[in-house]
């Protein structure tokens, strides 16, 4: 038994000498962690609760290479619990069921309570998310999980509703380039300035990413120090002038231009950022952003079809999602264009955050449950789908803010048409649910660009 014993250890200490770079810096204590200091910083919330080994069921959300497995590791670290980790990818119901009588034996017989982290969490479908359940609702499990989806989609209502939700964001270019100068110090490497802004130019926020493309840079540069000519080899493609013409300023002009209106030039510059080897989906979701930043209302189509060409770029992957994401360009550069939803939204948010909170008016609260109507809730309430054109006119909002006017359609795309029925709302009249008239009564119809 101790022969084997030695020779697991060796073997363990062998492979974390072959593992990846990414793998032999990982964190093993708060401190070394970078970035998420709104967590782990002096003082934030879950370092207080990891040091106090006080952690509860927990889900860690956030895009890939942000440190969720990385806390984990660190939980493991510091906790007086048994630690287990599974990743949802390979195990299922029978693995979790062994871990629920592992950990029921440990508290019987150490009075120890266990942890256990699973990975990839989204991956466990509902009914082997609710194998979970009973043992976590006991406190017989403190779960750990760890998800690049969202939870309120992917983990199920009740498992959720008993862990805390902890997100993590992507890491800033400070951050990345810290990563990079700690990966360069354990190997004993340096690199030029330009290589190291293009790693973390291409990184999108992952740390992860950026050390895999070092490794790899760092294996061509060999003996000399890691030239932007290495990171461009590394990543397979060819980088086009992150020196001076970097991966925002590329972005920013990418955005503009489908802004702009001008669908070639969007296509160019989607073009150039795929050549440098930028992430798909950080390309993908700008498109999502813009579609209800930019267009809107003036064509609703346009979220959705951003919407697909996200998802496509997940279920297809690249090259042939490259088709997709230039659908999208095109739409969007051609769309009529509309900024009055982010106009509107800033206007709410102002009131929100200056204007007196008001409570929610006596007709509009909950009159559901039993004994509301006697405290006065509904009261008063008109239901729309009462009057013949499903509209009424009565004030939704506290008295501080009734009456302010957040949302002004545009005259432009189908938001002309929104802007009539508003009109006619605004002035008391109804909807006749078809094309509406302009005031000179001739009907409204759909403009594109320029109009």
């Amino acid at each position: 038994m101790a022969g084997e014993d030695l020779f697991s250890g060796a073997a363990a200490e062998r492979i974390a000498q072959r593992a990846p770079l990414a793998a032999r810096m990982r964190p093993h204590s708060l401190d070394d962690i970078i970035g998420q200091r709104h967590l782990v910083g002096p003082g934030a919330p879950l370092r207080a609760l990891i040091e106090a080994d006080r952690l509860t069921s927990a889900i860690l959300w956030g895009p890939p290479g942000t440190g969720k497995t990385t806390l984990a590791t660190v939980v493991a670290t510091a906790t007086s619990k048994h630690f287990v980790p599974l990743s949802a990818v390979t195990a299922g119901v029978k693995d979790v069921r062994e871990v629920v009588e592992g950990a029921r034996r440990l508290l019987g017989e150490q009075d120890r309570g266990t942890i256990l982290f699973l990975d990839e969490v989204h991956r466990f479908n509902r009914s082997q998310q609710d194998a979970l359940l009973p043992s976590v609702e006991e406190g017989l499990l403190v779960l750990i999980g760890a998800t690049t989806e969202n939870p309120f989609f992917e983990v199920n209502a009740p498992l959720l509703s008993r862990s805390t939700l902890w997100r993590l964001e992507p890491l800033d270019d400070d951050d990345l380039a810290e990563v990079v100068g700690r990966g360069l110090a354990a190997e004993g490497a340096s690199a030029e300035p330009d290589a190291v802004a293009a790693l973390v130019g291409l990184a999108d926020g992952d740390a992860r990413a950026v050390l895999t493309t070092l490794e790899v840079a760092l294996a061509l540069a060999g003996d000399r120090p890691v030239a932007l000519d290495d990171v461009e080899r590394a990543r397979h493609t060819r980088l086009q002038h992150y020196g001076e013409d970097d991966h925002y300023d590329q972005v920013s002009a990418f955005i503009k231009s489908i802004r702009g209106s001008d669908p070639d030039a969007g296509l160019y510059w989607l073009a150039r950022m795929l050549e440098s080897g930028e992430d798909a989906r950080f390309i993908a979701r700008r498109l999502v952003i813009l579609a209800s930043e930019d267009v809107g209302e003036a064509d609703p189509l346009a979220l959705v079809v951003a919407d697909a060409a996200a998802r496509a770029v997940e279920f297809v992957g690249l090259p042939e999602a490259q088709l997709n994401l230039a659908q999208a360009v095109v739409h969007l550069a051609c769309a009529p264009k509309s900024n009055r939803v982010t106009v509107a939204l800033g206007r709410a948010q102002r009131d929100v955050r200056e204007a007196p909170r008001g409570d929610v008016p006596t007709h509009l609260r909950d009159a559901h449950y039993r004994s509301a109507a006697t405290i006065g809730h509904g009261e008063g309430y008109e239901y729309p789908h009462d009057h013949p054109d499903a509209h009424v006119d009565q004030e939704y909002r506290p008295p501080a803010v009734a009456g302010t006017t957040y949302y002004e359609p545009s005259d432009r795309g189908h938001e002309a048409v929104v802007a009539e029925r508003l009109k006619r709302w605004r002035l008391g009249g109804g909807d006749d649910g078809g094309a509406s008239p302009r005031s000179d009564g001739s009907p409204v119809r759909e403009r594109g660009n320029g109009e």
